[in-house]
């Protein structure tokens, strides 16, 4: 057993800057690098990928990352954990070999974790009595069982660990949790068992710290002021020791900021309750982390308690619900925000001589610049120009669509100064509502395969 695990995580969505995971594997050591791709309306994307294309439905962006870093994986030793597979891990896995064997890397092993993936056992499951009803509203969900894109459960580290322990030198997983991307090499390397409850939830949280990627190292850090060279912010560093004590710190050298406060505030992310973060390995009390400075950009975290798993996993599930379109021009002053009001009254009055009209919850105004982002927090201001956006939203795509022909007329025959109109009318596009619910555990099962280079 190793007395300590360097694990980073280099990518915190699809999307996240590539220099993250380049940048780690090249500047300063490592043993893991985590990468967390997804969300939940990115699995609905991914499904409708992979519905056009059976090859497709995973983050591609996770293949030119390894085109760019291989060599460097290869020589260094360190291994990869990924969430890349979305909904098509098979092909990512696929993907990652052939360009492998193109560089001709050999001898590595590729692993593909499998079980997370109910979309089309949800009829099964439903005609079973399991009515996976809505935690937020009690529906269940043959409501809106026609219209369901993608369905995935959540699972833990215990299948990453059973994949590293197959030998396999890169995880690709589907909806892997984002914590156990980090937790699942150390289950793996300290030989933890499922029922090490506390060094589980230490694991949770360490996961959890790091998930967003420099979110924890002076990213949207309330005191920007005092991070150092945003350009080469440096990614995060769990530092790992079997006993369930970690430090989040990053590669010397690089920019950002590290201490109790960016920690802490990436700790509260995304929090429910903060005695009781529920996860598929263990229940973690994060109230009882002790975080300490422990030198420049250095903090230590200990004292995780932790307590058994709930009987049931939580499940993303992504469902149509309707279409949307959204459009703006910028309205300069004098009376920018006068001039902005009668544009969107103009809007949707020619709409209604129309004969097409939508209901308030339908409708989004918002004026860029008079405090909508904090409003009702600070007062609105009086700029000298706004930015006006219009949005609705319906069942109807064509009512969608006839709402994106009438917001460039108003160049002309609006109030004056109105411009920045460019990019077409907008379109309608697809609504892609989330239903989070839950399955027992004896549901699902999860399994691992490796494939060698």
């Amino acid at each position: 057993m190793r007395d300590q695990v360097l694990v980073a995580n280099g990518q915190g969505f699809w999307g996240d800057s590539i220099l993250g995971p380049v940048r780690l594997v090249r500047e300063g050591p490592l043993d893991y690098l985590a990468l967390d791709y997804l969300a939940e309306v990115t699995m609905s994307i991914m499904q409708k990928l992979k519905s056009r294309d059976p090859n497709a439905g995973y983050a591609t962006d996770f293949i030119r990352m390894l085109d760019r870093t291989y060599p460097d994986l290869a020589e260094k030793g360190v291994k990869v954990i990924a969430n890349a597979g979305g909904v098509n891990p098979r092909a990512c896995m696929d993907a990652a070999v052939q360009l492998a064997r193109k560089k001709d890397i050999r001898g590595l092993r590729v692993g593909v974790v499998l079980g997370d993936d109910i979309l089309t056992r949800i009829p099964e499951l439903l005609a079973s009595g399991q009515d996976l009803a809505n935690m937020d509203t009690g529906a269940p969900l043959s409501t809106v069982a026609d219209k369901i894109t993608s369905a995935n459960v959540y699972i833990g580290a215990g299948p990453v660990a059973e994949c590293l322990a197959a030998g396999a030198d890169i995880v690709i997983g589907g909806r892997i949790t984002d914590p156990a991307l980090v937790a699942g090499p150390l289950l793996h390397e300290f030989g933890w068992s499922a029922q090490d409850y506390a060094k589980l939830a230490a694991a949770t949280v360490a996961g959890h710290i790091v998930e967003c990627g420099p979110q924890c190292t002076g990213g949207n850090f309330t005191a920007w002021r005092e991070v150092r060279d945003f350009v080469r912010i440096g990614y995060p560093i769990i530092e790992a020791h079997p006993d369930g004590s970690f430090f989040v710190t990053k590669h010397p050298g690089t920019g950002g900021l590290i201490d109790r406060r960016t920690v802490i505030s990436q700790l509260l992310y995304e929090m429910g309750d903060p005695n009781r973060y529920l996860g598929p390995d263990c229940t973690a009390n994060f109230a009882s982390a002790r975080i300490h400075d422990a030198g420049p950009d250095r903090v230590r975290v200990d004292g995780v308690e932790g307590a058994p798993p709930p009987e049931t996993y939580k499940v993303s599930i992504s469902y149509h619900s309707g279409f949307k379109a959204v459009g703006q021009l910028t309205v300069s002053g004098p009376d920018a925000v006068d001039k902005a009001h009668l544009c969107a009254e103009i809007v949707f009055g020619r709409l209604a001589l129309d004969g097409v009209t939508f209901a308030e919850h339908e409708k989004l105004i918002e004026l860029v610049g008079t405090g909508v982002c904090h409003a009702g927090i600070v007062p609105a201001a009086d700029p000298p120009e706004v930015v006006l956006r219009l949005g609705v939203k319906s069942p109807d795509r064509a009512k969608v669509d006839r709402f994106g022909m009438e917001i460039v007329p108003l160049v002309t025959s609006g109030p004056p100064g109105v411009t920045g109109f460019a990019g077409g009318r907008p379109k309608a596009t697809e609504i892609i509502s989330y239903w989070p619910a839950l399955l027992p555990r004896e549901l699902v099962e999860t399994s691992v395969e490796v494939q060698e280079v």
